[in-house]
């Protein structure tokens, strides 16, 4: 299997560097969203001081013509941080810096979805809306073939790998055990994680989070999941259909509940929101990945678990629809719902932005209301 020549090079050799002493700076690795919407960036500046909250970390900037989101002429672009957390790589006293996207003229970059999330999340604050998204992906070598599949053929079909154990069903697992301790490390809210139905595919939960959270934890462990996936040598790969054929694709499920939703006789106040969304189908689809829906349109086939992307549906403990209300939600009256469209490549911020316009603010019709 294609692994990268990185790969190769002695982490023995580089570990002995990396204990040396670091003195009183702070190493700060400023991470953001590419003018594809689903690519990070990255670049490190040296502090002296360890910064305590965002308010410590000064802005900085980069060249937007090669990020693809600014014209050479004039590619200036500003990186303004907007969370913090501790950096598994380099370890204490350094950070990882999320960050929003300014254009040269200080209006939000094309694909900073994260300024209008946050606004539509201040708006509904009393309300305490929750998110937990699942985050599927493919662990693929250099060469785009899966981790571990014969180099001239397919694995056995679907039916071992979902939750699989063994060497024959569990395709990457020190990634995923990488990956999963160093987001418990940095402050990233993961709640979980589990094999998946394809081999090398795999999921991690991020949540419980309220509001703005949800997209900055999930954007925060889809960076350290990249760079785990680089020291390794392979690729993380969030193409909701990796692979074509009788095999399934990978989403971001997200679940959502208000205060309203978690207290007793809730379940009206689920049944209502699931009542609006069938209204919206097409505006959520066209949030629900970062090609406008063309990229879901490979996965929600209505097969494979999944339900088809030109009707909307929803029901109790039923894999096959748009909306699933969990089995313990039904019979406690109470909790949340689990919108199952979204893509494995979608925008967190685009998706918890939609679902607060449409359940919370009543908007309606195939546009985003401008407060």
């Amino acid at each position: 299997m294609a692994t990268s020549a990185s790969a190769s090079l002695s982490k023995a050799i580089k570990q002995q560097y990396m204990e040396l002493p670091q003195g009183d700076k702070v190493q700060a690795m400023y991470i953001w969203v590419d003018g594809t919407g689903e690519g990070l960036r990255c670049k490190t500046r040296t502090l002296d001081f360890e910064p305590k909250s965002i308010e410590d970390l000064p802005e900085w900037n980069f060249d937007g013509s090669s990020t693809y989101q600014a014209e050479g002429s004039n590619s200036d672009m500003y990186l303004i941080p907007a969370a913090m957390f501790r950096d598994p790589f380099r370890r204490d006293p350094n950070k990882l810096v999320l960050c929003e996207v300014q254009k040269y003229n200080r209006k939000p970059a094309e694909t900073n979805l994260r300024i209008t999330c946050k606004k539509m999340m201040e708006m509904v604050a009393d309300q305490h809306p929750w998110f937990g998204m699942e985050q599927e992906y493919t662990i693929l070598g250099t060469d785009g073939h899966p981790f571990g599949w014969p180099s001239n053929g397919f694995p056995g079909p679907q039916g071992p790998y979902y939750c699989g154990v063994g060497a024959d069903k569990a395709y990457g697992r020190d990634i995923v055990e990488a990956h999963y301790r160093a987001c418990l490390y940095a402050g990233v809210n993961i709640g979980g994680t589990n094999a998946e139905v394809m081999p090398a595919q795999w999921e991690f939960q991020i949540g419980p989070c309220e509001g703005i959270d949800m997209g900055d934890h999930l954007w925060a462990a889809r960076f350290i999941l990249h760079r785990v996936c680089e020291d390794f040598g392979v690729v993380a790969s969030f193409d909701p259909k990796p692979i074509p054929g009788n095999w399934n694709g990978a989403g971001c499920h997200t679940n959502f509940s208000t205060k309203e939703m978690r207290e007793d006789g809730g379940l009206k106040a689920i049944e209502d929101a699931i009542e609006k969304l069938g209204k919206r189908h097409e505006y959520h689809i066209r949030a629900y990945d970062p090609k406008g829906g063309l990229d879901n349109a490979r996965r929600l086939t209505g097969r494979h678990e999944t339900s088809n992307i030109h009707e909307f549906s929803a029901g109790v403990a039923n894999r096959g629809a748009s909306i699933r209300i969990p089995r313990s939600v039904g019979q406690e009256k109470r909790g949340y719902f689990e919108d199952r469209r979204p893509s494995a490549n979608c925008d967190p911020y685009g998706v918890t932005e939609a679902l607060i316009r449409t359940c919370l603010l009543n908007e309606e019709g195939e546009e985003p209301t401008d407060y």
